[in-house]
């Protein structure tokens, strides 16, 4: 669910800033002077009516026809009405406007203009959705049946479709790919939403990103009874400080109160009501429906994406695991959420990349894609992975991802150290007091939307801080090349009976600067099992081991790989109380200071598990 990537979106809408970007009155002009708008209302098999709005180059014929590019979308397909046009595009890309497709946008079931409910990632039917007979209906079906339409309705078209979509409708692109339509030849999912419980926007193994959606709740999850042109949010929520907002609403329960969500959210009720790893989601876990892909397959995340790096990732290991021999891509970059179909992105924060990694990607995997597979136009035949390395700054290719890597231990030692040598007997733990009342921020600063350069933020205001343990090598005497998943195993303790760990990579510069690579919370009570919660038995040592998002990066010569262990992330990670309670229900007296040991001797090695390129 793309927060960053709606407000954008929504700032875009407006009067004024379409009045400030020239480039927008160009794009606006060759629209209208070169595709012809269509509004229709699609019925599936069920009888539910999709509101569709077609851009149609006008020089479409028998003679010259067109492949059709679609976007499926809960975040509306208007301007609606066939003399308002999209000021941009029509295309995804001015790249893929100029080369003329039949752009096709879709608002999805009880979204928007169209009819029927909406349901937080449409659980797939899998085998049940086959054919086009039955009124069952899931995602794939909706898809199929509108290019079953779209191919006898729309003239001038090829007979070849495309789909693409980038977080909430990069979902409904892989959502496509079960049962796909044999139209259905070339598919772009684009960070998409994966698995919400164990690494997307709602939920990271487990632990709730509140700061996220409370705010996008807000706006996304308003009770509709019928189709609608806008949306108004359920409350004015305007804060300068975030951390104090959410620290000052307390226990997560009082999100429902008057003021606030008051029980009118459905998404968000659901998303409390289901603290476990459940049928609830479990079944709106793309992953195990993306079997059968026929389409080529062309999947995009950004390295820096806050919301649906998993999802990227996973997506392509999961087509790739269970499809042997399918089409199937991935593509890595210096990115945040949907930052590649920016116009411009050389830099993000203190980095810079040398050059325009978005138009680059554009022009040279993403636009070739849909042109070889539904024009036959040019070539394509990029490496299986076309990855940024973010600590040198140059694109990579690999012929798999993960790339072969050497599987390496790296040890926690005495005096706060790292090294691949295992402890000896008899070191001490470290120790610290994790107090829900002072949470740890997960950014330096006062904010009151997230900041999202957190994920390359310098950790040093962190590191100053009594409850954040942090461990370093020394200073490396080689470039080390870190590629694929990392892996935290930690032997740990709490006072209390549940704690999260907050576990983060980072690259120390000799300056001192301690950049952040890659961070990533564990809820300490699905340490075992997300299905099947255990509390901690107080002060006994107890391994907990969880996989972090992957990487490609080199940590350069006379740098120094740090890590750091905390156990709030606040407000990005809702606060756990510490004792073993329901959190959605939690009050006030159940959050508990905690003091919590992380052990590293011979008998309890806490460790990072790192892949090595040679």
């Amino acid at each position: 669910m793309p927060r960053l990537l709606l407000a954008v979106l929504l700032l875009a809408a407006t009067p004024a800033a379409q009045a400030q970007t020239s480039p927008r009155a160009q794009d606006s002009a060759f629209v209208r002077a070169n595709y012809t708008k269509l509004d229709r209302q699609i019925t599936m098999r069920d009888g539910v009516k999709l509101y569709t709005t077609i851009y149609v180059p006008k020089d479409a014929s028998p003679a010259s026809p067109y492949p059709f590019l679609m976007t499926r979308t809960p975040y509306s397909a208007g301007p609606y009405g066939e003399s308002k046009y999209r000021l941009r595009g029509p295309g995804p890309s001015r790249e893929l406007s100029q080369e003329k497709y039949i752009f096709v946008y879709q608002d999805v079931r009880g979204r928007y203009m169209s009819e029927g409910q909406f349901e937080e990632m449409t659980p797939a039917l899998g085998a049940q959705a086959k054919g086009n007979k039955s009124v069952a209906h899931d995602e794939s079906t909706d898809t199929y049946d509108t290019i079953e339409w779209l191919l006898k309705n729309v003239p001038g078209n090829n007979g070849r479709v495309g789909m693409m979509g980038i977080s909430y409708p990069g979902f409904y692109a892989s959502a496509a790919l079960p049962n796909a339509h044999p139209a259905l030849k070339a598919v772009s999912p684009q960070a998409p939403v994966t698995d919400e419980f164990i690494g997307d926007d709602a939920r990271h193994k487990g632990a709730f990103f509140l700061l996220d959606n409370f705010e996008f709740t807000n706006y996304f999850d308003v009770p509709r009874p019928k189709p609608v042109a806008t949306y108004e949010p359920l409350f004015k929520f305007e804060t300068k400080d975030a951390y104090k907002f959410f620290l000052d609403l307390g226990p997560i329960k009082n999100a429902n109160g008057p003021q606030y969500f008051n029980n009118r959210a459905r998404i968000w009720n659901e998303y409390q009501q289901h603290e476990t790893y459940d049928a609830y989601w479990q079944s709106r876990n793309i992953r195990t429906a993306l079997t059968g892909v026929k389409p080529a397959v062309l999947v995009v995340g950004g390295w820096f994406d806050a919301e649906d790096l998993y999802g990227a990732l996973n997506t392509y290991k999961a087509i790739e695991k269970q499809n042997p021999g399918a089409t199937n891509r991935l593509v890595m970059g210096p990115w945040t959420h949907g930052a590649w179909a920016r116009p411009e992105w050389s830099k993000f924060g203190p980095l810079s990349f040398g050059s325009n990694t978005a138009q680059t990607y554009r022009e040279t995997l993403e636009t070739p894609f849909f042109n070889f597979y539904l024009k036959d136009k040019g070539t394509f035949n990029p490496a299986e992975a076309t990855v940024f390395n973010t600590g040198t700054n140059e694109w990579k290719t690999y012929p798999a991802w993960p790339p072969k890597a050497e599987a390496r231990t790296l040890f926690f030692q005495q005096a706060n150290s790292l090294a691949f040598s295992a402890p000896t007997a008899g070191q001490k733990p470290n120790e610290y007091l994790s107090d829900p009342a002072n949470p740890v921020p997960y950014t330096d600063g006062t904010h009151g939307e997230r900041n999202n350069e957190y994920m390359i933020e310098d950790q040093r205001f962190a590191a100053k801080r009594a409850d954040v343990l942090t461990f370093h090598t020394e200073a490396l005497p080689d470039d080390l090349t870190l590629a694929g998943p990392l892996t935290a195993d930690l032997w740990v303790s709490t006072s209390g009976t549940d704690a999260d760990f907050i576990v983060k990579v980072i690259d120390e510069q000799p300056d001192g600067t301690q950049r952040l690579v890659r961070a990533e919370v564990m809820r300490g009570r699905f340490r075992n099992s997300f299905s099947k919660p255990e509390a901690f038995k107080p002060n006994q040592p107890t391994e907990l081991k969880y996989e972090l998002p992957d990487v490609l990066h080199t940590f350069r010569k006379g740098h120094r790989l740090m890590v750091q262990v905390q156990s709030t992330w606040f407000p990005l990670v809702d606060r756990n109380p510490q004792t073993f309670v329901p959190i959605a229900t939690a009050d006030a007296k159940d959050f508990q200071k905690a003091t919590i040991r992380l052990y590293h001797d011979a008998g309890h090695p806490s460790a990072m598990l790192v892949p090595v390129l040679p």
